[in-house]
């Protein structure tokens, strides 16, 4: 279990005040040149490798443009890059970065081995790394951002709770994410703090709690199929990672017309899964203000590359549990917020989504009625 001491981290500049962008549309092909600045950039280059972009728009729409806009805010010329779930792809890429000597590695790993394989040349390179919303197991960077995330799976228990309103015997299918993202495991861990107690009560019924390799949102899908005909075509709630895994899951509850008598979790605030929320299809999100992770990552990684570790511990001043490599990481860990329907608007007004992103014709009234404009 993760130990986490929380006292809050705020960024400066929090009202996020971004110009929506196409935010979930994916951004810039993976490997675009992010624009040589090392002239007006006083603390030099920066290293970002990012993990995929199947299974969320986020990579892409999200933390690459507010990881490059963040980072040459504090005087870095930043090198964004996308391993597109390739294994091989990543290690070539940090290899890249470290052969260029840049000041510091921002890693969001695809796994915690090729994860705690880069750390460790970057370290004995001299470069200090920072684990980038997934702490890698068993690693050597010192430092890690990223969001409460068993904070996160409660949120998502919380939502489905308040989706069945205590209806007696629900029975319940969880699709998890991918068993080597340590997120994935401290996002169930938070489910299950709200969840176990019901099951144990027999208030709700687990049909099957089932991980997805890879996040991938078709074998999510084909899963949760399996499972559902399994238990006879019902089902009362659904226990979803993800919106990408959200949207595999609802395709095939409108295969079998349970699309919005069953409420569905998600997380990342996507468009697709935004829109599925103003159709009743999704009952909720996590919204995670992704521009506050990237901003606390930038400063830390300008603390690093001036080598002020006093400023370092001020920036990350709670702890996470690296249960494998037996060690506590100074972290970052900020706060995620429920979106159900009524909440979907604060996603608009704080720049991540566009009302033309989710609101096409058929919601027009719906947005309108939120007051979503």
């Amino acid at each position: 279990m993760q130990r986490r001491f929380r006292t809050r981290v705020w960024i400066a500049g929090a009202a996020l005040l971004l110009t929506a962008c196409g935010a979930n549309a994916g951004g810039g092909a993976a490997g675009d040149d992010s624009g040589g600045r090392s002239g007006d950039a006083p603390l030099g280059k920066v290293g970002v490798i990012l993990p995929e972009t199947a299974s969320s728009a986020r990579w892409e729409g999200f933390d690459k443009p507010m990881l490059e806009e963040a980072l040459r805010a504090e005087g870095f010329d930043p090198d964004v890059q996308n391993a597109q779930g390739d294994v091989q792809k990543f290690t070539t890429l940090a290899d890249g970065m470290i052969a260029q000597n840049v000041k510091v590695l921002i890693i969001s790993s695809i796994n915690s081995e090729v994860g705690g394989a880069v750390a460790a040349k970057a370290k004995a390179a001299g470069i200090p790394t920072i684990d980038y919303d997934r702490l890698n197991l068993g690693g050597s960077s010192e430092y890690y951002v990223s969001f409460d995330n068993v904070r996160v799976g409660e949120l998502q228990g919380e939502g489905l709770v308040d989706a069945l309103e205590d209806q007696d015997g629900a029975e319940i299918i969880e699709i998890e994410g991918a068993p080597t993202d340590h997120n994935a495991t401290l996002f169930h861990e938070g489910q299950r703090n709200v969840l176990q107690p019901r099951y144990d009560s027999g208030e709700f019924e687990l049909v099957r709690s089932q991980p997805i390799e890879q996040w991938n949102n078709q074998e999510g899908g084909r899963i949760f199929e399996q499972i559902l005909t399994s238990n006879g075509g019902e089902v009362d709630g659904v226990v979803a990672a993800n919106d990408g895994l959200a949207s595999a899951v609802i395709t095939v509850l409108k295969k079998y017309g349970l699309n919005g008598s069953v409420p569905v979790t998600g997380q990342d605030a996507t468009a697709e899964g935004l829109r599925a929320i103003l159709r009743g299809d999704q009952y909720m999100t996590v919204f995670k203000p992704i521009k506050e992770e990237a901003e606390a990552t930038a400063k830390l990684a300008a603390a690093l590359a001036k080598g002020d570790t006093a400023a370092a511990g001020e920036i990350a001043s709670d702890v996470s549990e690296d249960p494998q490599g037996e060690r506590e990481v100074a972290s970052v860990l900020l706060e995620p917020y429920l979106i159900t329907k009524d909440e979907v608007k604060r996603v608009v007004d704080e720049g991540y989504v566009s009302a033309d992103e989710i609101c096409p014709q058929d919601l027009a009234d719906v947005c309108a009625d939120l007051g979503i404009r």
